[in-house]
């Protein structure tokens, strides 16, 4: 670290390239911590969800298997057993070494913009990857957005820690770090890099300073998350190339009438998820157990449904990051539209339980499907 302090210093890198050198820095780290987030969660359902329970999360186009584990007969029962095992780790995890942990991680990271001077504990990036692996590796309804950007977050708040940055670089890393994170994990770059700048704030506001230095993390976390990937998928959007065509204007006006359905259902999510999680803080009990009281009732409610459609998998889209299922509805062999719909609605109860309990995920995944 000193060695590199005296480099910008050396090259008066603080007035010509700082943001180049500190966020090269950034997606360096950032990459490398999404590559560890997805083999873990992918190492934990290669050890217990899919050969315990037989359950084999679908995934995007874009998504690249580390492991090939053995599949289990599928057991309904021990797929919530094996969800309220990995709620109740998590849960201990969290609550025991990191509280502010929990949850999807997005808003503990804007508290810390905003509130703490960028300031995140050290342990906060690995606990989040351990916790948030253990909930969607085990089938928890989240995603891996929230996660992936406080972790992103927390090694940019690392780094400049250690190089004993002014308060204000150290928000600026803490930014670029969370759109390293989601560049990288969502193979969205140029997404990511806009990502930090826009969710600060609640209104339409955007905090340009961190603009620059989070395009160029996310590129360079982008790079670096596809070396791990075959040859045929690198550079690849996540769900692979989608191609749809305009023939004429009038095909926006039903997109504009989808439009307003989804503000409506959005809000529908927020006000469950919120109350949910305010339900969950209410309960009578340590909040390590929370998680996985939460991700018992989410396997529940995912396998009612999945035996009222007459043991349809598609329905357990409701579960797990629920990809497979979305990737589908962009092929043609996509699921019915009663399916979807049925997944969409539950989908929400799920995730709120899931999270809203104290689980450890992302709740921008789950709102795609």
């Amino acid at each position: 670290m000193k060695s590199l302090i005296g480099i910008i210093r050396r090259y008066d890198l603080h007035s010509t390239g700082k943001w180049l050198v500190l966020s090269a820095l950034i997606g360096i780290v950032a990459g490398a911590g999404a590559i560890v987030f997805q083999f873990l969660t992918q190492a934990i359902q290669a050890i217990a969800l899919i050969p315990l329970a037989g359950y084999v999360p679908g995934e995007a186009a874009g998504e690249h298997p580390y492991l090939e584990p053995t599949v289990g007969a599928f057991t309904p029962w021990i797929l919530v057993a094996v969800m309220a095992i990995g709620g109740l780790i998590s849960g201990w995890i969290v609550y025991t070494f990191a509280p502010e942990a929990e949850g999807h991680g997005t808003d503990a990271a804007i508290d810390a913009f905003h509130n703490k001077r960028g300031d995140i504990r050290a342990r906060i990036p690995f606990i989040k990857t351990i916790t948030s692996a253990l909930t969607i590796g085990t089938a928890g309804s989240a995603g891996r957005e929230g996660p992936i950007a406080q972790i992103g977050a927390g090694f940019g708040a690392f780094l400049a820690s250690k190089l004993k940055l002014s308060a204000r670089d150290r928000r600026i890393m803490m930014a670029a770090g969370m759109s390293a994170g989601v560049g990288a994990i969502f193979r969205a770059p140029l997404a990511g890099a806009l990502f930090s700048g826009e969710i600060l704030y609640r209104e339409a506001d955007l905090e340009s300073d961190v603009v620059v230095p989070s395009a160029v993390a996310s590129t360079v976390a982008y790079s670096i998350y596809n070396m791990t990937l075959p040859p045929e998928l690198r550079f690849t959007p996540l769900f692979g190339e989608l191609k749809f065509h305009v023939v004429s204007p009038l095909e926006l006006l039903p997109y504009t009438a989808l439009a307003v359905i989804l503000t409506a259902v959005a809000v529908l999510y927020i006000k469950t998820f919120y109350g949910t999680h305010n339900l969950f803080k209410k309960l009578p009990i340590i909040p390590h157990l929370r998680p996985a009281i939460g991700a018992t009732l989410a396997g529940l409610v995912g396998l009612a449904l999945y035996y009222a459609y007459g043991a349809d998998r598609d329905l357990l889209a409701v579960l797990a990051t629920g990809y497979g299922t979305l990737q589908k509805a962009f092929s043609a062999n996509q699921p019915a539209v009663h399916v979807l719909l049925a997944v969409a609605l539950v989908k929400i109860i799920t995730t709120s339980l899931t999270i809203g309990s104290g689980g450890s995920g992302g709740v921008f995944g789950p709102s795609m499907v």
